[in-house]
């Protein structure tokens, strides 16, 4: 599997140095994301895939992956949409739904529909199994760990369940939207699963010591964060405490939490 890197041009803090989308040669190209529509994105889709048909499938619905899907398919009006059907953002657009397990044909091979929900409720990877290549979008990030939104249907417990499932597909190689190619996933999924044990004693911990609101946790298992970072920090201890409320181990008051023992 050797796809086109095609930089979508969009840097920012969300983004870091901004998203890759990836392009799989063939009859019909497949290009995985959409971008966010930037003028140079559009113009390297279009010198790539030249006259033929495209077949854009979308990881998930956050706008740095959807959010160009209008601009292609307004230039390129014969290009196929897929994504997983929650939650369709763009209902003006006739998006093909897909369902886990699906196969997508390419020039290259055939690229199996892995539902991996946890930082979105509709994230997809995609697995070629020939090359034991993975197209993991927001599941796996070199060098950081990945936002679970739990205020937008981020789930810390279906994210380990993805995280499971990543590890027993044996990737030699993994393919994010942001930062580089991952060439051992295996070291890395399992350095998400020990941090993500760790973060959730921190806020255990936190909790035992007197903390009771989002914002007191914060102010203990995150000394000095920056305040462009506290959103997303937040956004964490969120959605630890409602996986410990769903496994009974705290209860919470409108926005107090406590352990229960």
């Amino acid at each position: 599997m050797t796809p086109r890197f095609l930089h979508a041009g969009n840097p920012g803090p969300l983004t870091g140095d901004g998203n890759w989308t990836y392009l799989i040669e063939g009859d019909r190209p497949v290009l995985i994301d959409a971008g966010v529509a930037t003028p140079s994105h559009l113009v390297e889709i279009n010198a790539t895939v030249g006259a033929r048909d495209l077949h854009l499938v979308v990881t998930h619905a956050h706008s740095d992956h959807i959010a160009g899907a209008p601009a292609i398919r307004e230039r390129r009006p014969s290009t196929r949409l897929s994504k997983m059907p929650w939650p369709i953002r763009d209902r003006e657009l006739a998006w093909t739904p897909l369902a886990d397990g699906d196969a997508i044909e390419t020039g290259e091979g055939t690229l199996q529909v892995v539902h991996t929900p946890g930082h979105a409720p509709d994230h997809i990877c995609l697995w070629h199994a020939e090359s034991r290549t993975v197209f993991v979008g927001d599941m796996l990030q070199q060098g950081t760990t990945v936002v679970i939104p739990a205020s937008h249907g981020g789930s810390i417990s279906e994210y380990l369940a993805s995280l499971d499932r990543l590890l027993r597909l044996d990737a030699l190689r993994a393919l994010p939207a942001h930062g580089p190619m991952i060439e051992d996933p295996e070291a890395l999924i399992r350095h998400y699963i020990t941090h993500r044990a760790e973060r959730e004693q921190q806020v255990l911990a936190a909790l035992e010591s007197g903390a009771v609101t989002v914002a007191d946790i914060l102010a203990r298992i995150y000394p000095g964060l920056q305040p462009a970072l506290e959103g997303f920090a937040r956004e964490s201890v969120l959605a630890h405490l409602i996986k410990l409320e769903h496994e009974h181990r705290v209860s919470r008051d409108d926005t107090r939490w406590r352990p229960v023992y």
